[in-house]
């Protein structure tokens, strides 16, 4: 990581933070409340978005420090992720209280703005994380040996996570919209598997090119390891994917 965090990095970082640790309240109110762990309505789902959105946003404002991106732009580009991942987990973490389901629920006016507004909030993750994939392919990014491929690996990668949500969310608000609720929100599990393994990526792989960097090993061995890491990582999607097709 640079040595200069500029004050929407440092933001960015908090607002992470804060989310995760939301995820782990969620998890003790789970512990405490019970209920179900899977389904529509459960604590599992603020627990899991809570801890997955503060954890992609923290690693996105990380890698992205990597790319060769103008700075006005990546802040402005951060501070609205930072805000959408707020506004999610927030819409997520409200349904949860309410004891209702956070997506595809169209049972009240007051349910279908939340549902709305959460599929309107992937479709603006979709946009400002292909803008970073398409930057990290424009410009080969900077940082130690196997940085650029397991950041251009993680956001190609990344990609499958966004367009796997945006088909759950499509189906499922297809579904709902002609009158088939209860099969809205089952239709988004084939996918699942697919969504949660290719959606982190992006900070595992970046990672784990910093961590081969702090090693003494050469730079041949260390650019070895990433791409050995991004070819395991390729086939745990390809399996996720053909089990998607299979049960979709």
């Amino acid at each position: 990581m640079k040595p200069h965090v500029r004050p929407a990095e440092r933001l960015c970082h908090v607002i992470g933070a804060l989310l995760i640790l939301s995820g782990l309240v969620h998890l003790g109110v789970f512990a405490v409340d019970g209920g179900p762990w899977y389904g529509p309505v459960s604590w599992r789902k603020p627990v899991t978005f809570g801890l997955s959105f503060g954890a992609t946003l923290i690693a996105v404002t990380w890698v992205t420090s990597y790319l060769r991106i103008g700075a006005r732009l990546r802040t402005v580009l951060l501070v609205v992720f930072a805000a959408d991942c707020v506004v999610e987990v927030g819409g997520i973490t409200l349904q949860a209280w309410r004891r209702v389901p956070s997506h595809l629920d169209m049972e009240t006016p007051f349910d279908t703005a939340v549902s709305m507004m959460l599929a309107v909030g992937g479709g603006v993750l979709v946009v400002l994380l292909s803008v970073f994939a398409v930057e990290s392919f424009r410009h080969r990014p900077a940082g130690p040996t196997g940085m650029a491929l397991a950041v251009r690996s993680g956001f190609a990668i990344m990609l499958v996570a966004l367009v796997s949500g945006a088909a759950m969310i499509a189906r499922g608000v297809v579904l709902a919209r002609t009158g088939h609720q209860e099969a809205a929100y089952h239709s988004t599990a084939p996918l699942k598997p697919l969504h949660g393994v290719s959606l982190h990526a992006v900070l595992v792989l970046p990672a784990l090119a910093w961590l081969l960097s702090r090693t003494s090993w050469s730079e041949a061995v260390r650019l070895r390891v990433v791409t050995v890491a991004v070819g395991c990582y390729v086939v745990a999607v390809a399996v996720a994917g053909v089990w998607a097709v299979l049960t979709y």
